[in-house]
């Protein structure tokens, strides 16, 4: 992605590997600072995921991958070091599909590591060429939470078709719900369109559906963390309200993802584990208080929504109705590697 540090411009991923260190930008902090951090063993990169200095599915499943590989090089148990990675977050799938490919090739866990975050790169940016032609001139497209270059290494899911939009000179126009608790719309995909010049307003949340009937909503793209053999599917909180609006208003509602958010070994949303986060990020703004610490809080990170309201999926091989799904699934049959050739 393309970002002002300093006044000084620098094309820099989410994350990547230095070896022996992992680095990434801290996410909690933007946009008041920009900070790379360094993670130097499995216990930092646990944390690092946990307390969401890294956060997204993709960018999780990279770090993840790049983790199996820093603990080889660290001879450390390549075993252990993946069921403490995975305990960090129980939902995006990226996560564990990362941990699986790596520890299948462990004896070689650097170079694999490498290329499976090259694949995730090139996925995203193909996910942008197919999204882009969903997208017509100068429109009006409301997204939610962060589905950028921060959340899937570089490019992003939700983001990049809008990314290649503007590059075409289509001048889309971006509606950023804020995304409560932790304001991953407010502060990490509005500081993306800044470092992009992309045309946007931030909105809170309870605003979109005032938005949707007054016609100022002309589509709705929003990522993924987990994507079910029905096309049931998981992502921030806050998505399945947007969903139902979106069908209430007859407005086109996409999810993005790469094959890696899509987990064939369950068949509905019902089954998808729902991370419970703590009381303090709802009852905290950075820090300063807004509910009675009297008040008992309750923080679910995700909620599921049924198939029925995604007009399509757009992926790395391209857009999908549900109905369709079970032609993505045969190419997970594929190796990685396969998969990379291919794209």
């Amino acid at each position: 992605m393309n970002i002002n540090v300093g006044g000084t411009k620098r094309n820099i991923r989410a994350v990547w590997y230095e070896e022996p260190v992992i680095k990434m930008i801290d996410q909690r902090i933007l946009p008041d600072e920009f900070k790379i951090v360094d993670i130097r063993d499995t216990s930092e990169l646990y944390s690092a995921i946990r307390n969401m200095t890294v956060r997204g599915a993709p960018s999780i499943g990279a770090a993840a991958a790049y983790g199996i590989a820093q603990a080889s090089y660290l001879g450390k148990d390549l075993e252990e070091a993946g069921k403490i990675i995975k305990s960090s977050r129980p939902t995006a799938n990226d996560l564990f599909f990362a941990v699986d490919f790596v520890l299948q090739h462990k004896q070689e866990a650097r170079k694999y590591a490498d290329l499976y975050v090259e694949s995730i790169v090139e996925r995203s940016r193909l996910i942008g060429v197919n999204g882009n032609e969903l997208i017509g001139d100068r429109k009006k497209i409301l997204t939610h939470c962060n589905a950028g270059a921060l959340a899937s290494v570089d490019y992003g899911t939700a983001l990049s078709p809008i990314r290649m939009a503007n590059e075409s000179g289509k001048k889309p126009f971006v509606w950023v719900d804020e995304t409560r608790p932790r304001l991953q719309g407010a502060r990490l995909t509005a500081w993306e369109l800044v470092q992009e010049g992309i045309g946007h307003n931030v909105i809170a949340d309870n605003a979109a559906g005032f938005l949707m009937k007054r016609g100022e909503v002309d589509m709705v793209i929003v990522g993924a963390d987990r994507i079910t053999s029905n096309g049931d599917f998981a992502n921030k909180i806050g998505t399945y309200e947007k969903a139902v609006l979106a069908r209430e208003n007859g407005i086109n509602f996409y999810v993005a993802a790469p094959l890696s958010t899509f987990d064939f070994t369950i068949e509905n949303g019902n089954e998808i584990p729902i991370e419970v986060r703590t009381e303090e990020e709802v009852k905290e703004i950075k820090g300063v208080p807004v509910s009675p610490k009297e008040s008992a809080a309750y923080n679910p990170a995700f909620d599921v929504t049924p198939t029925k309201y995604v007009t399509g999926y757009i992926t790395e091989y391209g857009i999908f109705k549900s109905s369709e799904l079970g032609n993505l699934k045969t190419k997970g049959k594929d190796s990685i590697l396969e998969q990379v050739s291919k794209v």
